[in-house]
């Protein structure tokens, strides 16, 4: 739904020059496709390597891998070259694969840490999307992208509070009282955060369901 919101935002004239998200809504593909297209800078962490030695946080996943596009090469962990290089296409994204010798993996004794086949095959993005995948990793562990990305944080704790106040279930018909109820709880929620500030107090973020409220106007 990433490039969906970002066409709707942009028809209207109102596309953001920053659109923070969560990685399941994020990949190095639409970091550049809406850089290109509008000029979004998508910010999030990216989602982490599917392969199985990437799950398990064991063995040679991908990263482990020295790629060289100049010469179409990917080098393993054990010093080895890859046999072939292939332009393919993969649940209709163009990607490539590289595969390596049997000859180099059968007998190599990290190959438990590598791979069950006879040989090790990686399937890599084109130039561009790796690339841009590399530097979103890399800036993913500086002070600043966690700094900034905590602005998402941010948000999430405000829709959160005010959901808890029942800005999730509309207690009025039609979008006029609508509208200015949430305009209400927003001046509220603000004024709670103020005197948090203020006074030094931690806010107070506990939240009592429906059948805890029951439970207590039937005590009552």
């Amino acid at each position: 739904m990433t490039a969906v919101i970002d066409d709707d935002l942009a028809a209207k004239n109102l596309a953001p020059g920053r659109h923070y998200e969560d990685s399941g809504y994020l990949s190095a593909a639409l970091v550049v496709s809406e850089a290109a297209r509008h000029g979004i800078a998508l910010i999030g962490p990216l989602l982490a390597g599917t392969s199985p030695q990437a799950r398990a946080g064991n063995g040679y996943a991908r990263a482990g891998f020295t790629i060289d596009y100049d010469r179409k090469t990917a080098t393993c962990p054990q010093g080895k070259t890859s046999a072939s290089w292939s332009p393919a296409t993969q649940r209709g994204k163009d990607a490539i694969v590289a595969g390596f010798s049997p000859a180099d993996c059968g007998p190599c004794p990290a190959r438990p840490l590598c791979t069950k086949g006879k040989r090790r095959q990686l399937s890599l993005p084109p130039r561009d999307l790796a690339e841009a995948q590399a530097a979103a990793r890399s800036a993913e562990t500086t002070i600043p992208f966690q700094a900034d990305y905590a602005r998402r944080a941010g948000v999430e704790g405000t829709m959160h509070q005010a959901a808890s106040h029942g800005a999730r279930r509309a207690r009025y018909r039609g979008l006029p009282k609508t509208r200015l109820d949430h305009a209400y709880m927003a001046v509220a929620l603000n004024l709670l955060r103020l005197h948090a500030y203020w006074t030094g107090t931690p806010l107070d973020r506990r939240r009592t369901s429906h059948l805890a409220r029951l439970e207590l106007s039937l005590a009552a």
